[in-house]
């Protein structure tokens, strides 16, 4: 297409989508370009068994309050339905199957070169979140493993792993809940850098929502902020894994020093094998597509104040988590980061 849009948001999950909430609301001429072939964001790959951290009333977009689930905390599938029903709600312009190759800056005109053609915008909103971007470290010997070797952006269900031998790395929530779920049809063991962090059993993400709140008002009033006011831990205790913790199933068994092809060699110089290894070690940022227009490290960082670019007039990045704007990669607080930005793009825009 060859018309100059004043936006075009990457990434059509809950970032992309609050964003067109506020583009739209203030009749700006926007496009959103998904790389997904239906709606529903980096949810469509999460594992079967996956649950919000909060109820519905605390995990919505701006406008339209979550329907009321059934469940303690929102099903995969009633968070996919979710987001499906909210874009059609508002009517949001999106364009699937689009993955973006590049963007270059030309005479303050960003040129975003796809599989699907050219488009070009005045403005870029960068919204496609880590999951496309997995974190695997780097351990010795890593490549030699004969095994099943998989990140949990990968994992769907326990079903493939069935009478394996399963090793399960990472000490945070997926780590927590993948161990609870495939120890239910396997011998399990779990690998932790350090001993893992639970909060406390009533603590939920609209708590962290809140933490992360006090937070930002605090920064934002030059006042100090004391986590040691808040109880924190890392894993949340959600049904699953509270049930694994009643089974004795949540210890860790230390860290591993390498990897040889039918196992892994723990700390202590153990060697045990294994037939699967599953690696729930986070995530980079999915910002590559932006390589030809600004550098990032090598956890896909780039410099920003808040989620505007410093480096690159006219790109904003939403809903990358607290690099971006404090709990701004969950579907509560994408809100108030969304806001934030599209009111910066509007001044931005008047200026032109």
């Amino acid at each position: 297409m060859n018309e100059i849009l004043d936006v075009i948001v990457v990434g059509g999950g809950q970032s992309g989508l609050a964003c067109g909430y506020y583009l739209r609301r203030n009749k700006v001429n926007f496009l959103l370009l998904d790389k997904e072939e239906k709606c529903g964001g980096a949810w469509l790959h999460a594992w079967d068994s996956l649950t919000l951290f909060s109820s519905a009333e605390h995990s919505s977009l701006p406008g339209w309050l979550m329907p009321k689930s059934k469940n303690l905390f929102p099903l995969r599938q009633e968070v996919i339905d979710y987001l499906c029903q909210y874009e059609k709600r508002y009517d949001l312009p999106i364009e699937r199957s689009v993955t973006v190759e590049s963007v270059l800056l030309e005479n303050k005109i960003f040129k975003i070169q796809t599989n699907k053609g050219v488009y070009f915008s005045k403005v870029i909103i960068a919204a496609t979140g880590t999951w496309n971007n997995p974190f695997i470290p780097k351990i010795e010997g890593i490549d030699t493993f004969k095994g099943i070797q998989i990140h949990s952006a990968q994992y769907k269900n326990s079903e493939s792993f069935k009478n394996l031998k399963v090793l399960v790395v990472g000490e945070g929530n997926s780590g927590a809940q993948i161990v609870a779920e495939v120890s239910k049809v396997t011998n399990v063991k779990w690998s932790t850098s350090k001993p893992p962090q639970y909060l406390p059993d009533e603590v939920d993400g609209f708590y962290l929502f809140n933490v992360a709140t006090a937070k930002y008002n605090a920064e934002k009033e030059g006042k100090p902020f004391n986590a040691a006011n808040y109880d924190l831990g890392t894993i949340v205790m959600v049904p699953p894994v509270k049930e694994a913790r009643s089974r004795g199933i949540l210890l860790s068994s230390g860290s591993i020093n390498s990897i040889y092809k039918e196992g892994v060699i723990w700390n202590d110089g153990t060697k045990e094998d294994f037939d699967a290894i599953i690696w729930c070690t986070g995530f980079g940022y999915a910002t590559s597509f932006l390589k030809n227009s600004v550098a990032a490290d090598n956890r896909g960082i780039l410099k920003t104040e808040q989620s505007k670019a410093t480096e690159v007039d006219g790109l904003w990045l939403a809903g990358y988590g607290s690099w971006t704007g404090y709990a701004s990669a969950t579907l509560i607080g994408t809100n108030r980061n969304a806001k934030q930005t599209c009111s910066e793009i509007l001044a931005y825009l008047h200026k032109q």
